[in-house]
């Protein structure tokens, strides 16, 4: 006998089996892969990285909508009013030699009680005005799509970093066990591509799902409305097979991931094929819309042309905050005007003013909003002058983002640019200065969000970022 495994017999002569080498070998091994589900189904249960933690401190936001503009997005057109820019029109700009002042098409009125300075364009958002908080000082590091989209998405232009959806939900966890914590919907496929959702080396199971993909040369809305999670169903096989299928695969999962002693890349994957059959039944479910209400889709303004898209994309946002889901990305491009500005601006404006009044309406009605933050803006901004008559260049010394609802002053601005909307001279905050705000009303804490990879702790705002607090409810 072999004192190490008292039942089996060595030498000649029949060999006793163990019960767990018994599971493993009868009938192909089914016993022991339904025995090996249902423990790692429990001990996921007790461990997953996906389940809720709780913050570093008393939150004020439990979620994130993210309203990504793609192309640098024209910030005196919309939210900073420059008079002296359009009373300036056409004149030498003193910022670069031949070019020449372009004041502002459109016009400006003061909306709400806090009487913020809206453009025109915004007819319906303009409304909500009192739930808004302009940013009006914000700045990044390098005018040019590719850097600068990455950098607002990951904090660093230079090196592949986590998404910031990416670190919301290694932080927290998610709410839904059944649906991803973080949905991206309809993100380009060029600037940065995937890495604007990644997770880069964060665990797989904290990257973006993506549904849908923005148009390459980024004119007009993205194709999403309609979009679906690929290869979701499995039409050869019905659930229970499935599942059984899956089991087998996972039994080898976890027996490599022992024999690796825990590597993270191989838990991301066990971690994601269950959540991948666990979707199965909840995101249709979810990205159903057909049982909403004819008034609701009007409001949203699905079905209209210019609207339809990017308003399934902001209905599908909000069932998606009411499903438990962490962090929602939404991609509008085309904001890349260096010509044309005046139609192309306005065009880009229709297709997103309805939609964003109406997820605003819809989350303060079913009381969503005041545990939801909502971040719109672009990588940049645009230049007060240009070689055009009506077009801007690109500008990252200056620009305007908008914050509303989980823990903000509504019907407010902070910082300044200067006169011609160039360079931000009051209060100035940059992206690092932005992620670090949004990460303390979701209740972290960004210098101790950290991860250690290659001998160092890193984080979203690296060894930058301050809390914006004057904007804090």
């Amino acid at each position: 006998m072999n004192p190490s495994r008292p039942y089996e017999c060595t030498g000649i002569g029949p060999r006793a089996f163990t019960r767990r080498e018994l599971l493993q070998s009868v009938s192909a091994g089914f016993g022991w892969m339904a025995f090996s589900a249902l423990t790692s189904q429990a001990a996921a249960a007790e461990k997953s990285p996906l389940a809720p933690k709780p913050p570093h401190f008393p939150a004020r936001a439990k979620r994130i909508i993210f309203l990504a503009m793609q192309g640098g997005p024209a910030h005196q057109d919309m939210f900073d009013y420059k008079p002296k820019l359009k009373e300036d029109h056409g004149k030498p700009s003193g910022i670069r030699g031949g070019n020449k002042l372009v004041g502002s098409p459109f016009e400006f009125r003061q909306h709400g009680q806090g009487g913020l300075w809206i453009s025109e364009l915004f007819p319906e958002l303009s409304t909500h005005a009192d739930e808004l908080c302009l940013l009006r000082s914000m700045h990044t590091d390098i005018p040019n799509h590719p850097q600068a989209f990455v950098q607002m998405h990951t904090g660093s232009a230079q090196f592949v970093r986590p998404s910031m959806g990416a670190w919301v939900l290694y932080g927290l966890g998610t709410e839904n066990e059944n649906l991803p914590g973080f949905i991206t919907i309809a993100p380009p496929l060029a600037q940065g591509g995937a890495q604007n959702y990644g997770s880069s080396f964060l665990p797989a199971f904290y990257q973006g799902t993506r549904i849908g993909s923005a148009k390459e040369k980024g004119e007009g809305d993205a194709p999403a409305g309609s979009s679906q999670i690929p290869n979701l169903r499995n039409s050869d096989l019905p659930p229970d097979l499935q599942r059984k299928q899956l089991d087998l695969v996972q039994a080898m999962n976890h027996d490599y991931l022992v024999k690796t002693s825990g590597n993270k890349e191989v838990e991301g994957v066990i971690q994601s094929f269950e959540l991948a059959f666990r979707m199965q039944t909840e995101v249709p479910k979810v990205m159903d819309i057909s049982r909403e209400s004819a008034a609701t889709l009007k409001m949203y303004g699905i079905g209209e042309g210019q609207t339809d898209g990017f308003g399934r994309q902001c209905l599908m946002a909000r069932r998606c905050m009411e499903a438990g889901v962490r962090f929602v990305e939404l991609c509008h491009p085309g904001w890349d005007q260096h010509q044309g500005l005046s139609a192309r601006l306005r065009a880009n404006c229709t297709a997103i003013d309805k939609p964003i009044a109406a997820l605003i309406h819809d989350l303060k009605t079913t009381g969503l909003l005041k545990d939801t933050l909502i971040i719109w803006g672009g990588e940049f901004g645009r230049t007060p002058d240009s070689r055009r008559d009506d077009g801007r260049d690109h500008n990252a010394k200056g620009y305007t983002m908008w914050m509303a609802g989980g823990g903000v002053k509504g019907g407010t601005s902070y910082g300044a640019t200067d006169d011609y909307g160039y360079k931000a001279v009051e209060n100035p905050v940059h992206i690092h200065d932005l992620h670090a705000t949004a990460l303390h009303m979701l209740g972290l804490d960004h210098e101790k969000l950290t991860y250690r990879y290659a001998g160092r702790d890193f984080r979203l705002t690296d060894v930058h970022g301050k809390i914006v607090k004057d904007i804090l409810s």
